[in-house]
């Protein structure tokens, strides 16, 4: 920040200024209240990447929820789908009536074959 020559100078510039009795006392007060600002900024720092964090968390929890409502809407589906077709066949068989007689049912690309009355 500063080279070692104008540290040099600040030094004799504050020694004829303040005077050789309250330099030390001044120097410790300006060190302290340095720290204290470098201790401030630290802590800044690291509210700001908290936050961040917990930004990016939030949007995390968001995607994972997306993620399973689209899952539970798609088993919801497969389940209805499931549902309708086995009425389906409740339906066939109770009424000894088979699916349409040229077109066999299909379940997961097996073909099932209608029972025999």
């Amino acid at each position: 920040m500063f080279s070692s020559g104008e540290l040099i100078l600040i030094g004799l510039v504050a020694l004829i200024v303040i005077g050789p009795e309250r330099l030390p006392r001044v120097a410790r007060t300006v060190g302290a209240l340095l720290g204290r600002f470098q201790r401030y900024v630290s802590d800044v720092k690291a509210d700001i990447s908290r936050e961040m964090q917990i930004e990016d968390l939030k949007k995390l929890q968001q995607q994972v929820a997306e993620q399973a409502q689209s899952m539970e809407r798609s088993v919801s589906e497969h389940l209805q789908a499931t549902e309708a077709s086995l009425n389906e066949s409740i339906a066939v068989g109770i009424d000894d009536k088979p699916p349409a007689a040229s077109a066999p049912v299909v379940a997961d690309g097996v073909p099932i074959e209608p029972p025999k009355p």
